[in-house]
């Protein structure tokens, strides 16, 4: 009997995968499906535009916090962090002797492009399937457009490229100055703060959030009495944050410092460097590996990965899943405060700089400077240790260099690099080699119009 039901399990299985290979044209097996591929049909709905609005939010996580962005690779440019370990293409660009081949930062420039295209994409959508919707919804996408086009125009050279595309096919960009991407960044700021007209909870986030990317903006076009208008009234205590997760993305400063000691806070850093890691303020807390206060955030090494040196530790961000402000009151504050500074209110400037740091347990409030040069120094200092690993640094030092007239080898770290050799002398950083796949760029070793500041 049970021989005569194993023969009978066997012949249905032979009749059932007979059926299966009869019901199957042979090219059947060779039109599955793409999962990765998603069709515009897919989002023509009020949903579907929805979705897309969230994804660009996703992909803005990445290009900021949420990967290895522009926040650590900026930072190793600058004098932020020290490469801790032996990758050719992170060493590089801590010794700002950066190629267009760098890996480590074509996967950034993929990752802002994806959030600016992404935001594109979903303000279409939402203007066509769901044109009654939240105005902040579609603002938001708005600031995404506005505060990653900032944040290149602050790091790359003149050169820079924005592609689109159109109807499913890439339409190739031209080169363009950091001015004009400036500008372009400061329109889709003002086109957001259009739309706000609401007081619900939503609109006044958005609101202020637009307000402190215009103000920064108007910053790098060196307007700063605009810069200053355009943040009055935003609170001290907002801030607009990107969050992470055990189980999802995780914040990569932690990531990268705490956990894989590829990178170790900064302090001194070629001569012209501040030191973030040693100078015991509390808005930048630090610990070295192993002692007391690092175990008591799980890092218990006392070395970088390369075993060269000791590591610095940040704990603004002590977990995994700590969130990160990208924008903030308190940048409104500084803003204000170099309004003031160029406007030749010192004393002005200075209460704002104090009223700031009266908001932190252990600030004491900072002395006037008597010199231009002392105060221009202080400013910075203060948006510098405000700001730390928040894409900030590269763009403080390149207008120091533009707009107050300082020699690029007094601002960025200069003289022996920490692992051999001497710093070079990149102020910006090139754009991709990919990009040499647009004809408008062309080919050659350079893909910038120029590595001006």
């Amino acid at each position: 009997m049970a021989r005569s039901r194993a023969s009978l399990r066997r012949t249905a299985a032979v009749v059932a995968i007979g059926l299966l290979l009869g019901s199957c044209e042979p090219t059947e097996f060779l039109e599955v499906t793409d999962p990765d591929i998603i069709n515009p049909a897919d989002v023509s709905s009020a949903a579907g535009a929805n979705a897309v609005r969230i994804g660009a939010l996703a992909r803005l996580n990445a290009a900021t916090s949420g990967d290895e962005s522009l926040f650590l690779l900026g930072g190793l440019f600058t004098d932020e962090w020290n490469n801790g370990d032996s990758f050719i293409a992170r060493q590089e660009i801590d010794q700002r002797v950066i190629t267009i081949q760098n890996n480590f930062l074509t996967t950034a420039n993929r990752a802002l492009h994806r959030a600016r295209l992404s935001a594109t994409q979903a303000i279409k959508l939402l203007n066509e399937f769901n044109p009654t919707g939240p105005a902040a919804e579609r603002a938001e996408m708005y600031f995404v457009l506005a505060f990653v086009e900032n944040l290149i125009a602050e790091h790359y050279c003149n050169g820079i490229v924005f592609s689109t595309v159109v109807d499913g096919a890439e339409q190739y960009g031209q080169p363009q100055t950091v001015q004009s991407v400036f500008e372009l960044a400061l329109a889709h700021a003002d086109s957001g703060l259009r739309l706000i007209t609401g007081t619900t909870a939503a609109d006044v986030r958005v609101r202020n959030v637009l307000a402190i990317t215009r103000g920064r903006i108007l910053l790098n076009l060196n307007r700063p009495a605009d810069a200053a208008t355009a943040v009055t009234g935003v609170p001290t205590n907002f801030t607009y944050q990107m969050l992470h997760a055990i189980t999802a993305t995780s914040n990569q400063m932690w990531s990268f410092n705490n956990l894989a000691r590829r990178y170790s806070v900064s302090t001194n850093e070629g001569t012209n460097g501040l030191n973030f890691a040693t100078a015991n303020d509390p808005r930048l807390p630090i610990c070295q590996g192993g002692d007391a206060a690092c175990r008591a955030i799980g890092v218990t090494q006392t070395s970088r990965d390369d075993l060269t040196q000791p590591i610095y530790v940040q704990r603004i961000w002590p977990a995994r899943e700590s969130p990160v402000t990208i924008v903030g009151g308190i940048e409104a504050r500084m803003i204000e405060a170099e309004a003031q500074l160029r406007a030749q209110n010192f004393t002005g400037s200075l209460a704002t700089l104090n009223a700031a740091r009266a908001t932190v347990t252990g600030l004491t409030p900072l002395s006037a400077a008597t010199t231009d040069a002392a105060r221009v120094d202080q400013l910075f200092r203060e948006r510098a240790f405000w700001f730390f690993s928040t894409g900030h640094r590269t763009g403080d030092l390149r207008r120091l260099v533009r707009q107050y007239g300082r020699a690029a080898n007094s601002v960025f770290p200069v003289g022996g690099w920490h692992k051999g050799g001497n710093y070079g002398t990149d102020v910006t950083i090139p754009v991709p080699m990919a990009e040499q796949n647009n004809p408008n760029v062309g080919g050659g070793a350079q893909t910038c119009i120029d590595r001006n500041a």
